[in-house]
């Protein structure tokens, strides 16, 4: 099973998780709400912080992918989503999209203050 880590308290974050799992075949993966219990992710040395910022998955052989590399994991198991992920997945479209994704997920993270609060209390 690939193990998914995403913030439930971000309305984008679940509305996306929400619509991915509708799609997904049954029993491929783990959905795990990071702000309901971070114990996996603590188990894998993630910090709630680092989770609510960008997307973390877990793979089938424990291989931990972060952030525009956790969506081609996930695109890659559904359906209509693999050609996207073999789009997004070629070197240079895949640098730039890590960067722009990365800058959404700061701007993200700043706004939320869930993620303020799990920020403040980490440091």
């Amino acid at each position: 099973m690939i193990t998914v880590f995403y913030d439930g308290k971000c309305g984008l974050c679940s509305k996306e998780i929400n619509h991915y799992r509708k799609i997904a075949p049954s029993d491929i993966f783990n959905w795990q709400d990071i702000t309901e219990s971070a114990d996996e992710l603590s188990n894998e040395g993630i910090t709630l912080s680092e989770g609510l910022k960008l997307l973390h998955a877990k793979d089938n052989s424990g291989q931990i992918h972060v952030g525009v590399d956790a969506f081609i994991l996930i695109w890659r198991q559904l359906e209509r989503w693999r050609v996207l992920a073999v789009l997004v997945g070629l070197p240079i479209i895949r640098q730039i999209a890590g960067m722009g994704y990365k800058t959404f997920a700061n701007w993200r993270f700043k706004g939320l203050e869930h993620c303020q609060l799990t920020a403040r209390k980490e440091k």
